[in-house]
């Protein structure tokens, strides 16, 4: 018998993370559209991307569902396909219908995202299920660095379309097509392995809680919770890292924060996911929620380059989150319900999403003419990850019978 190829599943999966990225980068399009569509409010603005990311738990939970009836394939396409009417409609947005943004961009485009997210991560741990830290890492970071890539040239589609509060409607359009090329041909090279292949040869790809199981599950609430603290930090500067740099005075080389960021979330998750299978999810989260409360704590003081350094920082160790938990989940609750119990973690991260960038969003505009009027926000996120350590600590490993 042939043997399966497992280098495209994670070729394809690699692809459409990378193409997802674009989504991920929503601080490149802030000022404009907070400025065009919502009158300058900026909470009002990134209440778009806070929406992306509580809906795309959503759609993870959903995709994973429909993944265990129908195939991954055919869910990676319906994801594809509502994304790409998302970010249609969100062209169409307005002053007198902003709405529509929130619609499109927002929930359309979240729910399209977890359609696609969290089937191909679990596609990809079936795969290797021996390095499931690695692969994690390896997925994931790509859509990290989707914004990396696609930074300059959404930059470039803003100018062409207008510039700045002009052109970042339209090239909405553009992207929407994107999206719709790149999710239909990747999800034609996704398929789940053969049982033997999923299990490693050690166990039956059968293993694994169901997702009323975990719903029973304490660990499953703690992991959640942690989720929704760790992560506020990150998100809080992926969401501002732009015009952060601005206010520190480097308007000319704000873009640079976005590219830094975006760079360093995609390494860290690269980078954590690797570790995590050294020394242990639980351990590896520890040092990220440490690394994260001292580094929030310390936009204050950065001036000048060093802001960007430390964005850098922000962005290596939130990335380290988004390859560990996921690896965290299937060690915990087994592979075959891994899209779908996933899904239900992120819901903690989606939560956080909406409340990291509402207080990120108020603090900004009280910040408007100081920077550091700003500070509190990061302080509530150092806190929140001080907490989430401890709640870290109570975390017991799976149980052999399990």
């Amino acid at each position: 018998m042939k043997k399966p190829n497992r280098a495209a599943p994670i070729v394809a999966s690699i692809a459409i993370q990378l193409c997802l990225g674009i989504a991920y980068i929503w601080s490149v399009f802030q000022t404009g559209i907070a400025n065009s569509v919502f009158g300058g409010d900026n909470a009002a603005a990134s209440l778009t991307f806070s929406l992306l990311l509580s809906t795309l738990t959503v759609g993870s939970v959903l995709g994973g569902k429909l993944a265990a009836k129908m195939t991954t394939r055919r869910v990676v396409i319906i994801g594809g396909v509502i994304l790409s009417v998302g970010f249609f409609l969100a062209s169409f947005a307005s002053q007198a219908h902003p709405w529509i943004l929130w619609l499109g961009y927002g929930v359309m485009g979240g729910v399209g995202m977890g359609f696609t997210y969290s089937t191909t991560i679990a596609c990809s741990q079936k795969w290797f299920p021996e390095k499931k830290g690695l692969v994690t890492g390896v997925i994931v970071s790509a859509l990290g660095f989707g914004g990396v890539v696609f930074t300059p040239i959404i930059e470039r589609l803003i100018i062409r379309f207008g510039g700045p509060e002009q052109g970042e409607l339209k090239t909405f359009v553009v992207l929407s097509a994107v999206f719709l090329v790149v999710c239909t041909v990747g999800a034609l090279f996704l398929k789940n392995p053969p049982e033997e292949e999923s299990a490693g040869g050690a166990a039956p790809v059968a293993e694994g809680l169901s997702p009323g199981q975990v719903l029973r599950d304490p660990r499953f609430y703690l992991i959640t919770v942690s989720m929704m603290l760790a992560c506020m930090g990150g998100l809080m500067m992926i969401g501002f890292a732009k015009p952060i740099a601005v206010a520190k005075g480097l308007a000319e080389t704000a873009t640079i924060g976005v590219l830094v960021i975006s760079m360093c979330n995609s390494l860290g998750r690269l980078f954590w996911g690797m570790a995590s299978d050294k020394i242990g999810r639980k351990a590896t989260i520890l040092v990220l929620l440490c690394g994260s409360a001292v580094f929030s704590l310390l936009v204050n003081r950065a001036n000048g380059y060093w802001i960007y350094m430390l964005i850098g920082l922000i962005g290596f160790f939130y990335g380290g989150f988004l390859s560990c938990f996921p690896s965290l989940t299937a060690d915990l609750f087994g592979p075959r319900h891994m899209a779908t119990n996933y899904g239900m973690v992120l819901l903690g991260f989606g939560v956080g999403a909406v409340v990291s960038s509402y207080i990120a969003g108020h603090y900004k505009n009280l910040a408007a003419a100081d920077i550091s009027l700003m500070f509190p926000a990061f302080v509530i996120a150092a806190c929140c990850a001080g907490v989430a350590a401890v709640l870290m600590l109570c975390l017991k490993p799976r149980s052999a019978r399990q």
